[in-house]
């Protein structure tokens, strides 16, 4: 180390950003990008331990800096060979594209060679990389900086003393001195680091053998210091100024040590051994005495203090708050107790006692309009929001309604509730009951418990910070109980006007006024729903749409947000009515239009996938706007790897879809819908081919998800007399099954089903098989009664039902018809499917008013009072084989 390094008077220049390599120390880089590849494989790789090349340090661009101290590096593509011939060198050229980004070179750097060298190959692109361990040399001034091929090379000039100017130096009084300082320094230092560290027996000799001057960068190499202190110790040719800047740094590191030290004694002698969250708040403690600033704990308490004084909370619950502060403040932060009750306390001051929302002015026909423009249809429902607001006008202070809207997936529930809070002009907050078998999650947990929080009513009721939202509990249908408690006992407080205004959750464990709130349930089924719960609701039923709602729905709402979510436009894609008619009557038969939704999202995918391939993918420039170069960034510049990164040019999404031109938009065809969507699913034959044979018959049933049509297949064989069920049936439509075979049996003469002879046994060695399609579906209830009487009226007298008819009704064992539930649902399904005809239960007719006039007008509604009005109007020709008009 002591002995001079000759230097070549030429030498390759590999850059480091903001980080500079002193004489001694020792730094492990890989080497990824071309340039530097290139200089480590012919400066280091090919001539093995003679190999050595310069470090030079560069500033980022943005930094500033000193006149003289820096070269400036501009950026000129079409001169790569170009060079500077001055003594001292001020601007050098490198590759680039513009020169609106200069990188600024030190003037000094530092010699260093190759310790440890690997050369490496990434897979799978095959590129070579290399990890190189440099030892620093010694210092060199630039005399002249040029490229060479792939990296830069500079003509050098060595700073560092002579012997001869060495012995002169250490004769010098003022070097002694600092010599004696920086070495008494180093080793007070060196007896602190001993028990922390193993390797200080090795910087023991390293002080006793390696000259001081050199020493200093050693020992300041090894200390995290800023870029600044830094390049000042690199440009330190001076041995003397060198010896004094280390030791000012050494001195400062051993002073930060004892501060450490410091603290850490003070904490230690008040520790508590039973607790490490103790001594963690001690430390806290010790370091904020040591900057002076030990009263954060008692501002944040008297800040919470200030906040429950505006919460505006009622006399009751100010007593009771004042109560519970005055115990946290007789805390100390590390006991248990602190942090639940800092909690409890914050959430008291968040809660909205007094806010409410500034509602907007009641304009009904704005109110009106709003709902209108967000959803189509649901007259029953505007018309119920718009009562409300008539009410409010003349009452301000009248009670929030209890609205529960009942309908099979995808009509618009949850949406319909926001869009009742927009129209209110009030916040919004939803609250999922799917699944909660909790009754805590209701009414919260009580603070006895470990991680115990209040109810989602009160968590949501603090998120939104006014106490007159309008509630969305979603899904109340689907709530479950068990060992925890029954949550649809606990909505019964919640849901009633003559308790709700003093809401009691157990974590706040004070009365809570929600009688301001507006309460929207949604529920699929009303069935599931408790009674007492039920009563405590105003039920509004929300049946399927039928199809030229859908249509309506899909041109305004549904057909721009599919667009929308998909980056496109009416420029790109256009659905004409009459494809989404198809797509309504052979893709999708559902109550709602959420397969309508996602069948158009198919489509806009095709349409996207489409513009994203084709050719003309360059943004074009209007004539008033000049095109912008990106700079090339400069990947020579190594900080521990020498890397290349890349920075697009950042647009925005409206150039990027503007990018995109198409010559004519895509209009989807039947051809596009068979080839995207597929074959349809459904069509108009499918009654008619179901109904071909003797036997079978159309009913009509609800489910959760609205009304279907379900077909009853029935069919005989040799056998005993007995009757088969099929289709995973209930035991209620097992009865009806028996029911309607007894009927059948008892009439079989008057029916002309058997030859009077033969006595009217039907099942004379024979067995009937009854069968329900769709047997993975639980099917029960006793509206197939009429249905299947038909389908056994049909299998024994040989007479096909006629196919553009469906029924419903529950039937007696005297024949009578019975009223049914579901119809305006049952009725949808069976326009959806195509058919013409529905006979219904006399008494049904009533339910008829909430079917829309556009689908009556486009059926025949038969009524039937008894089962032979029923056998009537299923055949055709009505039935001629009655022969007694007392049947």
């Amino acid at each position: 180390m002591a002995e001079p390094v000759e230097l070549p008077n030429r030498i390759g220049i590999l850059p480091f950003r903001n980080k500079v390599l002193l004489p001694g120390a020792i730094i492990r880089i890989r080497c990824t990008s071309p340039s530097s590849v290139k200089l480590v494989e012919q400066e280091l790789w090919q001539r093995e331990e003679k190999g050595m090349i310069g470090i030079l340090p560069v500033r980022d661009a943005a930094e500033t800096v000193s006149a003289g101290s820096m070269l400036t590096q501009g950026a000129d593509l079409g001169d790569k060979s170009s060079k500077n011939q001055t003594g001292i060198p001020t601007s050098h050229k490198l590759d680039g594209k513009s020169q609106q980004e200069p990188i600024h070179w030190h003037t000094r750097g530092v010699a260093a060679r190759a310790l440890h060298l690997s050369r490496g190959v990434e897979k799978p692109s095959g590129r070579v990389t290399y990890t190189v361990i440099l030892e620093g040399l010694c210092r060199f001034s630039i005399m002249e900086l040029n490229t060479k091929g792939a990296y830069s090379t500079a003509r050098i000039s060595p700073l560092d003393m002579t012997k001869a100017e060495m012995e002169r130096v250490e004769q010098d009084p003022d070097f002694i001195a600092l010599s004696r300082q920086f070495k008494a320094t180093a080793m007070e230092l060196i007896s602190v680091l001993e028990q922390k560290q193993k390797t200080v027996g090795r910087t023991k000799v390293l002080l006793e053998t390696v000259p001081l001057h050199k020493l200093a960068d050693f020992f300041v190499a090894s200390f995290e210091i800023s870029f600044e202190e830094q390049l000042s110790m690199l440009d330190s040719v001076d041995v003397k100024v060198r010896l004094s800047k280390a030791t000012e740094l050494v001195d400062r590191h051993l002073q930060s040590i004892r501060v450490a030290e410091k603290i850490t004694k003070k904490v230690e002698g008040q520790l508590s051994k039973s607790q490490k969250e103790y001594l963690l708040r001690q430390q806290m403690r010790a370091i904020k005495e040591e900057l002076g600033d030990n009263d954060d704990e008692d501002d944040d308490v008297a800040g919470l203090e200030r906040k429950m004084q505006a919460a505006g909370m009622p006399p009751n619950v100010w007593k009771h708050a004042q109560r519970e502060l005055r115990r946290l403040k007789k805390m100390q932060p590390q006991q248990p107790g602190y942090n639940s009750s800092r909690v409890y306390l914050e959430l008291l001051a968040d809660l909205p006692w007094q806010t409410t929302s500034e509602e907007l002015e009641f304009d009904l026909k704005a109110a009106k309009e709003r709902l209108d423009s967000d959803h189509f249809g649901l007259e029953k429902v505007k018309q119920r929001i718009i009562e409300y607001l008539a009410v409010r006008k003349l009452k301000p202070d009248a009670r929030g309604p209890v609205l529960c809207f009942v309908g099979p997936p995808g009509v618009g529930k949850t949406s319909l509730a926001s869009s009742i809070a927009a129209a209110l002009g009030r916040k919004f907050v939803r609250i999922s009951l799917g699944g909660v078998k909790d009754e805590a999650d209701i009414r919260g947990h009580r603070r006895t418990y470990i991680g115990s929080m209040p109810g989602r009513l009160i968590d949501g009721l603090k998120k939104v910070s006014v106490r007159n939202p309008v509630m969305l509990l979603d899904e109340i249908d689907k709530t479950g109980s068990d060992v925890r408690g029954d949550p649809a006992s606990a909505l019964l407080e919640v849901l009633d006007p003559e308790q709700n205004k003093s809401f009691n959750d157990h974590y706040l464990n004070v009365p809570f006024d929600l009688s301001k709130v507006i309460f929207v349930a949604t529920a699929n089924r009303a069935q599931p729903i408790p009674p007492p719960l039920l009563d405590r609701m105003e039920v509004i039923e929300l049946p399927g749409y039928t199809a030229e709602e859908k249509l309506n729905i899909a041109m305004r709402h549904l057909i721009p947000r599919v667009l929308n979510q998909h980056g496109l436009n009416s420029e790109f894609l256009k659905v004409p009515e009459g494809m989404v008619k198809l797509i309504i009557q052979r893709y999708t038969r559902e109550a709602g239009v959420r397969n309508l939704e996602r069948n158009l999202a198919a489509l806009a995918r095709a349409a996207a996938v489409r513009v994203a391939q084709q050719e003309q993918t360059v943004v074009p420039l209007n004539k008033d706007v000049h095109q912008i170069s990106s700079p090339l960034l400069e990947s020579r510049l190594a900080e521990g790897e020498v890397e290349m990164e890349v920075i697009p040019m950042g647009v925005n999404n409206h150039e990027i879809s503007s990018a995109f031109r198409v010559l004519s938009p895509l209009v989807v065809d039947e051809e596009m819908l068979e080839k995207v969507l597929g074959p349809p699913k459904y069509d108009d034959k499918e009654t008619a081919e179901r109904v071909a044979s003797p036997g079978v018959s159309v009913g009509l049933v609800w489910t959760s998800f609205g009304g279907e049509v379900q077909f009853i297949e029935a069919t005989s064989m040799i056998g005993k007399g007995d009757l088969h069920l099929t289709g995973q049936l209930g035991d209620v439509i097992k009865e009806s099954a028996q029911i309607a075979l007894t009927w059948v049996r008892a009439r079989a003469t008057e029916l002309n089903l058997t030859p009077a002879e033969e006595g009217g046994n039907l099942l004379e060695g024979r067995d009937v098989h009854i069968h329900f399609p769709a047997g993975a579906v639980p099917k029960d209830g006793p509206s197939a009664g009429v249905t299947l009487v038909t389908a056994l009226v049909s299998l024994f007298s040989r007479r096909r039902v006629r196919s553009d008819t469906a029924m419903t009704g529950e039937m007696t064992l005297r024949g009578l018809v019975l009223p049914v539930g579901g119809i305006k649902d049952k009725v949808l399904a069976a326009h959806r499917y195509g058919l013409k005809r529905v006979i219904l239960p006399e008494r049904n007719l009533k339910d008829l008013v909430e079917v829309p006039a556009a689908v009556l007008g486009s059926m025949e509604i038969l009524v039937a009072k008894r089962m032979e009005d029923v056998l009537e109007h299923a055949f055709e020709g009505g039935c001629p084989w009655r022969q007694h008009s007392r049947l």
